[in-house]
């Protein structure tokens, strides 16, 4: 059932063949394609929805206004959730998530405009699990991760992670209650984590919910027996990544690109930007051209930037077709 998900989650990485993502963290798909500026394009531009692409909007907004400088961009991030209410009453022009739109969002939007909301994966997350740079755990399974982060254990543990000790850490570790940091229920991370990590479970009560995932990495920085999750862009100096494994007794792999790209890392998934196209009508400019310059070098040399890992030049072909953009 999980690896199903995540094979469904990432088709469209798995499908690019080894050549498209053998990359190293820190280079791109030669193949993506210098932004030209063109004429013609001025006007503002709203976005509302998911936190943690709240930095990587604003990386693309200052691009964009660095070749349009008559537009005007304003980014409001709050979570995941809000990014559907916002495009379906016309509040905004883009709704970045970092999730993929329930079916119950995707309803409301087309009973109201007649066509279902068009989606830019604009980046390649890896979902991290963080612990405080001191912490010597070496790997956790998703079975680990549901026993320390959920009341209910969906994913069949039989008993409670309170202390890292039961984790199999020894020394001043071994007693000592693990401390938990998370996100709101706002956020499309924590539906993702909820889904994938939990097993559709329910999280312990004592989860510290945090309103950006800075502030988890934050916590889980300055609580030397903490773990959270955000995205991996969020990491600092000051917390670890955990290498996670699907499924006990699998082999472990870190939040990396070449991980994320091979399907390897289990937490791996899209970020997306949600915009209302009707399929009969052209792109206006302004938005338009926003979104070749998510799809261009620069746009993905800034996705680079913050930490996250960038689509090949196929994914944003396939998505400027779909919107008839080429």
């Amino acid at each position: 059932m999980l690896r199903t998900y995540m094979a469904g989650a990432l088709a469209g990485l798995l499908a690019l063949g080894t050549a498209s993502i053998a990359w190293a963290q820190a280079t791109l798909d030669p193949a993506l394609k210098d932004y030209k500026p063109t004429s013609g394009v001025s006007g503002n531009l709203k976005s509302i929805g998911s936190d943690t692409l709240n930095n990587l909007m604003t990386l693309w907004a200052e691009g964009f206004q660095a070749a349009y400088p008559n537009v005007k961009i304003e980014i409001e991030g709050k979570g995941s959730s809000t990014a559907p209410p916002a495009l379906i009453a016309g509040a905004a022009h883009f709704g970045p998530m970092s999730r993929p739109m329930k079916s119950s969002e995707i309803d409301q939007f087309e009973k109201k405009f007649g066509y279902k909301p068009s989606a830019i994966r604009g980046a390649v997350d890896a979902l991290a699990v963080f612990v405080h740079k001191d912490n010597p755990i070496k790997c956790l399974s998703l079975q680990d991760v549901d026993t320390i982060f959920s009341k209910t254990r969906k994913g069949g543990g039989q008993k409670d992670a309170a202390t890292w000790g039961d984790l199999g850490l020894s020394g001043e570790w071994k007693d000592k209650p693990i401390s938990l940091y998370g996100r709101n229920s706002a956020s499309g991370t924590y539906g993702y984590f909820k889904e994938v990590a939990l097993f559709n479970g329910d999280y312990k009560d004592s989860v510290k919910e945090q309103p950006g995932s800075s502030t988890v990495v934050q916590g889980v920085a300055s609580d030397k027996f903490a773990i959270g999750y955000s995205g991996v862009g969020y990491k600092t100096a000051d917390v670890r990544t955990v290498p996670l494994a699907a499924r006990a007794g699998d082999a472990c792999y870190d939040a990396t690109s070449d991980n994320a790209y091979a399907g390897n890392y289990p937490l791996a998934r899209f970020l997306y930007i949600y915009v209302n196209v009707n399929p009969n009508e052209k792109v206006d400019p302004v938005r338009g051209e926003f979104i070749r310059y998510v799809y261009s070098k620069q746009g993905q040399q800034a996705v680079l930037k913050d930490g996250y890992f960038p689509v090949t030049n196929l994914i944003a072909e396939q998505d400027l077709k779909a919107k008839k953009m080429m």
